[in-house]
């Protein structure tokens, strides 16, 4: 079964651990890699990523990527977004902050980003397009 637009906005904006998936060129496979990110329903998705990093040069070139979510229990249930870069930038000490805190301990976040190079990141923000979602207890 599908998920409404306030259920499938409202999966996406806890705090799973997500796989992006992006155009890898002629003769590959997309890319796709495991994130932290952060949304709030009706906004942006928004992810960061090692400024050299090859997902980073590829969701740059394609200016668009994949989001996908997921939970195994208690029952299957996916979120899958698309769409649009609307921004890409330097990543920020507060979008660090906002995001280690969506997964890590509280009392670790400080650590976690006082050790981190913020020149060393970028953030991406993409507009969702397209939505695909289910939850297969609803059967």
């Amino acid at each position: 079964m599908g998920l409404s637009v306030q259920e499938r906005a409202k999966f996406l904006a806890e705090p799973h651990v997500a796989s992006v998936a992006v155009d890898a060129g002629p003769d590959r496979a997309p890319l796709s890699v495991p994130v932290w990110y952060d949304y709030e329903p009706g906004g942006a998705v928004e992810f960061l990523t090692g400024r050299d990093s090859r997902k980073a040069a590829l969701v740059a070139k394609a200016g668009r990527f994949s989001l996908l979510v997921q939970r195994t229990s208690p029952t299957y249930r996916y979120v899958s977004v698309e769409g649009p870069v609307v921004w890409s930038g330097p990543t920020t000490l507060e979008h660090l902050t906002r995001i280690a805190s969506r997964y890590l301990p509280i009392e670790a976040v400080p650590g976690y980003v006082e050790g981190s190079d913020l020149g060393a990141l970028v953030t991406f923000r993409m507009r969702p397009e397209r939505w695909l979602s289910a939850d297969l207890g609803a059967i």
